[in-house]
Protein backbone atom coordinates (compact mmCIF):
# COMPACT_ATOMS: atom_id res chain seq x y z
CA UNK A 1 0.00 0.00 0.00
CA UNK A 2 1.36 3.41 -0.98
CA UNK A 3 1.72 6.14 1.61
CA UNK A 4 -0.45 9.14 0.74
CA UNK A 5 1.39 12.28 -0.34
CA UNK A 6 1.58 15.01 2.28
CA UNK A 7 2.87 18.01 0.37
CA UNK A 8 4.35 20.84 2.41
CA UNK A 9 6.48 23.83 1.57
CA UNK A 10 9.67 25.20 3.07
CA UNK A 11 11.65 28.35 2.27
CA UNK A 12 15.46 28.51 2.28
CA UNK A 13 18.01 31.22 1.50
CA UNK A 14 21.60 30.25 0.81
CA UNK A 15 22.95 32.48 -1.88
CA UNK A 16 22.07 32.18 -5.52
CA UNK A 17 18.56 30.83 -5.86
CA UNK A 18 19.53 29.03 -9.07
CA UNK A 19 21.97 26.89 -7.09
CA UNK A 20 19.71 26.29 -4.10
CA UNK A 21 16.88 25.23 -6.41
CA UNK A 22 19.08 22.88 -8.44
CA UNK A 23 20.51 21.28 -5.28
CA UNK A 24 17.24 20.84 -3.39
CA UNK A 25 15.55 19.25 -6.41
CA UNK A 26 17.94 16.31 -5.97
CA UNK A 27 15.95 15.23 -2.91
CA UNK A 28 13.61 12.53 -4.31
CA UNK A 29 10.52 13.77 -2.46
CA UNK A 30 10.88 17.37 -3.72
CA UNK A 31 8.31 18.01 -6.42
CA UNK A 32 9.02 21.71 -7.01
CA UNK A 33 11.53 24.42 -6.20
CA UNK A 34 10.53 27.97 -7.09
CA UNK A 35 13.09 30.77 -7.08
CA UNK A 36 11.92 33.96 -5.45
CA UNK A 37 12.29 36.62 -2.79
CA UNK A 38 11.33 36.77 0.90
CA UNK A 39 12.05 38.55 4.12
CA UNK A 40 11.75 42.12 3.00
CA UNK A 41 9.26 44.90 3.41
CA UNK A 42 8.36 45.82 -0.17
CA UNK A 43 5.51 44.40 -2.20
CA UNK A 44 6.10 42.64 -5.53
CA UNK A 45 9.91 42.71 -5.51
CA UNK A 46 11.76 42.14 -8.77
CA UNK A 47 15.30 41.08 -9.54
CA UNK A 48 16.17 44.74 -10.06
CA UNK A 49 14.92 45.93 -6.64
CA UNK A 50 14.52 43.00 -4.20
CA UNK A 51 17.65 43.71 -2.17
CA UNK A 52 16.73 47.38 -1.67
CA UNK A 53 13.49 46.17 -0.07
CA UNK A 54 15.37 43.92 2.36
CA UNK A 55 14.53 40.64 0.61
CA UNK A 56 16.81 37.65 0.18
CA UNK A 57 17.02 35.34 -2.81
CA UNK A 58 15.16 32.25 -1.63
CA UNK A 59 13.67 29.02 -2.89
CA UNK A 60 10.23 27.79 -1.93
CA UNK A 61 10.42 24.02 -1.87
CA UNK A 62 7.41 21.71 -2.21
CA UNK A 63 8.12 18.30 -0.76
CA UNK A 64 6.29 15.16 0.32
CA UNK A 65 6.57 15.09 4.12
CA UNK A 66 5.47 11.43 4.13
CA UNK A 67 8.76 10.59 2.38
CA UNK A 68 11.17 13.25 3.69
CA UNK A 69 10.99 14.92 7.07
CA UNK A 70 11.51 18.64 7.54
CA UNK A 71 14.65 17.75 9.49
CA UNK A 72 16.06 15.79 6.53
CA UNK A 73 15.23 18.67 4.17
CA UNK A 74 16.99 21.20 6.43
CA UNK A 75 20.02 18.90 6.65
CA UNK A 76 20.19 18.60 2.86
CA UNK A 77 19.99 22.38 2.58
CA UNK A 78 22.79 22.93 5.14
CA UNK A 79 25.06 20.52 3.29
CA UNK A 80 24.62 22.52 0.05
CA UNK A 81 25.61 25.98 1.37
CA UNK A 82 28.29 27.74 3.39
CA UNK A 83 26.44 28.02 6.71
CA UNK A 84 29.22 30.18 8.21
CA UNK A 85 29.09 33.23 5.92
CA UNK A 86 26.80 36.00 7.18
CA UNK A 87 28.06 38.35 4.47
CA UNK A 88 26.60 36.43 1.54
CA UNK A 89 27.33 33.17 -0.19
CA UNK A 90 30.45 32.43 -2.18
CA UNK A 91 31.03 35.25 -4.66
CA UNK A 92 27.52 36.70 -4.18
CA UNK A 93 27.88 39.25 -1.41
CA UNK A 94 25.44 41.12 0.78
CA UNK A 95 22.49 40.37 3.03
CA UNK A 96 20.37 39.40 0.02
CA UNK A 97 22.56 36.30 -0.38
CA UNK A 98 23.03 35.43 3.30
CA UNK A 99 21.78 32.09 4.64
CA UNK A 100 18.41 31.73 6.35
CA UNK A 101 15.77 29.15 7.09
CA UNK A 102 12.23 30.50 7.17
CA UNK A 103 9.96 28.54 9.50
CA UNK A 104 6.17 28.46 9.56
CA UNK A 105 5.51 26.77 12.90
CA UNK A 106 7.22 26.60 16.28
CA UNK A 107 7.96 22.95 15.56
CA UNK A 108 9.79 23.86 12.32
CA UNK A 109 11.75 26.53 14.20
CA UNK A 110 12.81 24.02 16.86
CA UNK A 111 13.77 21.45 14.22
CA UNK A 112 15.82 23.96 12.20
CA UNK A 113 17.63 25.20 15.33
CA UNK A 114 18.35 21.62 16.42
CA UNK A 115 19.79 20.66 13.03
CA UNK A 116 22.00 23.75 13.05
CA UNK A 117 23.22 23.03 16.60
CA UNK A 118 23.85 19.36 15.84
CA UNK A 119 25.78 20.05 12.64
CA UNK A 120 27.79 22.86 14.22
CA UNK A 121 28.76 20.54 17.09
CA UNK A 122 30.10 18.04 14.56
CA UNK A 123 33.02 20.41 13.96
CA UNK A 124 32.94 20.12 10.17
CA UNK A 125 33.18 23.88 9.62
CA UNK A 126 36.00 26.07 10.91
CA UNK A 127 33.83 29.08 11.72
CA UNK A 128 30.60 29.43 13.73
CA UNK A 129 27.29 29.18 11.92
CA UNK A 130 25.60 32.32 10.61
CA UNK A 131 22.30 30.84 9.38
CA UNK A 132 19.36 32.88 10.60
CA UNK A 133 16.15 31.06 11.56
CA UNK A 134 13.35 33.50 10.78
CA UNK A 135 9.58 33.51 10.81
CA UNK A 136 8.35 32.89 7.31
CA UNK A 137 7.14 35.95 5.47
CA UNK A 138 5.38 36.32 2.16
CA UNK A 139 7.12 34.53 -0.68
CA UNK A 140 7.31 36.35 -3.99
CA UNK A 141 8.15 34.19 -7.05
CA UNK A 142 11.01 35.51 -9.16
CA UNK A 143 10.67 36.26 -12.84
CA UNK A 144 10.10 33.29 -15.14
CA UNK A 145 13.62 33.40 -16.61
CA UNK A 146 15.01 32.57 -13.13
CA UNK A 147 12.88 29.42 -12.78
CA UNK A 148 14.77 26.17 -13.52
CA UNK A 149 17.69 28.28 -14.70
CA UNK A 150 20.04 25.30 -14.54
CA UNK A 151 17.90 23.51 -17.15
CA UNK A 152 17.16 26.53 -19.36
CA UNK A 153 20.73 27.85 -19.48
CA UNK A 154 22.99 24.93 -18.57
CA UNK A 155 26.23 26.32 -20.02
CA UNK A 156 25.91 29.67 -18.23
CA UNK A 157 24.70 28.03 -15.04
CA UNK A 158 27.58 25.54 -14.98
CA UNK A 159 30.16 28.30 -15.54
CA UNK A 160 28.59 30.46 -12.83
CA UNK A 161 28.44 27.61 -10.36
CA UNK A 162 32.01 26.50 -10.93
CA UNK A 163 33.37 30.07 -10.75
CA UNK A 164 31.46 30.78 -7.54
CA UNK A 165 33.42 28.21 -5.53
CA UNK A 166 30.23 26.59 -4.21
CA UNK A 167 30.89 23.09 -5.52
CA UNK A 168 34.48 22.94 -4.26
CA UNK A 169 33.42 24.17 -0.80
CA UNK A 170 30.49 21.76 -0.55
CA UNK A 171 32.53 18.80 -1.78
CA UNK A 172 35.29 19.49 0.75
CA UNK A 173 32.88 19.78 3.67
CA UNK A 174 30.77 16.74 2.70
CA UNK A 175 33.83 14.66 3.61
CA UNK A 176 33.32 15.79 7.21
CA UNK A 177 29.77 14.46 7.27
CA UNK A 178 30.95 11.08 6.01
CA UNK A 179 33.43 10.81 8.88
CA UNK A 180 30.81 11.44 11.56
Amino acid sequence: MDTPSLNKTAVFAGGCFWCIGADIKKVPSVSNAVSGYAGGTTEHPTYENYSRGGHREVVEVTYDSAKTSYEELVMHFIKSIDPTDAGGSFHDRGMAYSPAIYYETDEEKQIAEKVLRDVERMGIYEKPFAVEVLLRTKFWPAEEYHQDYDKKNPAHYDLYRQASGRDAFVKEHLKGYAKK
